[in-house]
């Protein structure tokens, strides 16, 4: 996998307008994976685009009527297929960790990438998802070399999140380096 001017290329691109400048470009030290499935439970709709493009119609199912308002993304998206879709540059700040926390900083968003596996955490992770998601992290660990942690949702705001939750395999994601 290869990034040119901040985007993967050869995967598709949905741009988000859910994003901003961080405050310092150059201080990218984490990676959040998180899970999201629209409805829940439910895989391979396109509702998760939508989402994050802001155009989730609260009338497709009775769940986005309490979600279709808001103002999130992420940088990425791994679909139970292995497929990637990128939804904001990397050196921009995508709205994916709310209120969060890290090594005693505070505003995730502002030094993390996001990661989104299409998923639940409570069904298994495909092991395309796997496969795609030590690619992706080694693709972004060369070229930005100050990323150098990773966590999940819940470990940034254990307070609000669960995600990835238990069904997430940690032993199978390469250490960085590896």
């Amino acid at each position: 996998m290869n990034i040119q001017n901040h985007w993967f290329t050869n995967i598709t691109h949905v741009s988000s307008p859910n994003f901003n400048h961080r405050p310092d470009e150059n201080a990218i030290s984490l990676l959040v994976i998180h899970c999201i499935s629209l409805p829940p439970n439910q895989f391979g709709d396109g509702y998760i685009e939508d989402l994050f493009c802001n155009r989730l119609n609260p009338d497709a199912h009775p769940y986005f009527q309490k979600i279709h308002t808001l103002q999130v993304s992420a940088h990425l998206l791994i679909r139970r297929d292995g497929e990637c879709v990128q939804f904001v540059p990397f050196n921009k700040r995508a709205w994916h960790a709310g209120i969060s926390r890290f090594q005693a900083r505070e505003n995730c968003n502002d030094f993390s990438i996001g990661i989104e596996l299409e998923g639940s955490e409570t069904i298994a992770y495909t092991e395309a998802q796997y496969e795609k998601l030590n690619a992706v992290i080694a693709a972004l660990v060369e070229a930005y070399p100050t990323l150098k942690n990773i966590a999940g949702h819940s470990d940034i705001a254990p307070e609000r999140k669960t995600d990835p939750g238990a069904s997430f395999d940690w032993s199978k994601i390469k250490s960085f380096g590896a």
